[in-house]
């Protein structure tokens, strides 16, 4: 039985260590993505959760664990540029609606349904599949393994979606990328895995505990 659903102190607990994770790993994400995108992921990504932040702490902040997903969606897709403001917005925003429709709070079921979810918006929109190097090759080994996992307390379930998702990081290194700058280049980002996935990975882990370097994670790590 699913037990100890994430409350808003939670959640909201989950985004700071999310915030710290970003900011902790800014110079890695740049770097990763100096070498197959942009350049700008990282300081994109660390742009979303600075927003996120000042919504989540004014003095009028949300209540509720859905409230609290739904002003870091509004941060990530109102506030942020590039692809990944509103892609991560989408699955935010996701996670918000899931909640939503839990008296409970932030259930296993939620984040369930919610990861489902905005992984279903952001392939339609992004028009990405599974192979395609990108986040989605992380978000849907997440979202597999929080369904596998929905009799299991939130925090357990969390787990084992953070696992799925840097699988799914280490597994982009071998792709070929079919989306984005990166698959311009070639050959010349095998062996590097997608940032995109990597901040997907960075939000999972954070429900446990702040991820202070990538280099444990990484092939080769």
């Amino acid at each position: 039985m699913t037990t100890a659903a994430f409350d808003s102190t939670r959640t909201r607990d989950w985004m700071r260590r999310f915030t710290a994770s970003v900011y902790a790993t800014e110079a890695e994400l740049t770097e990763l993505d100096q070498r197959v995108g942009d350049g700008d992921f990282g300081t994109n990504l660390a742009a979303g959760v600075r927003a996120a932040g000042l919504l989540l702490d004014r003095p009028e902040a949300p209540a509720g664990s859905a409230e609290a997903l739904g002003a870091v969606a509004t941060a990530f897709l109102d506030e942020i540029g590039g692809t990944s403001g509103p892609l991560f917005g989408l699955l935010f925003q996701a996670l918000s609606r899931a909640a939503e429709g839990s008296d409970a709070g932030l259930t296993t079921g939620a984040l369930a349904e919610g990861t489902a979810q905005g992984l279903a918006a952001i392939r339609r929109v992004g028009g990405a599949e599974p192979g395609d190097k990108t986040l989605v090759d992380a978000l849907a080994p997440a979202a597999a393994a929080l369904r596998a996992a929905r009799d299991a307390p939130p925090a357990a379930a969390l787990a084992a979606a953070a696992d799925g998702a840097w699988q799914g990081v280490r597994d982009t290194a071998s792709l070929t990328a079919r989306r984005g700058r990166a698959s311009y280049l070639g050959e010349r980002v095998t062996g590097i895995p997608d940032p995109g996935a990597v901040g997907v990975a960075l939000l999972f882990s954070a429900a446990a505990g702040t991820v202070r370097t990538l280099v444990p994670h990484l092939p080769g790590g």
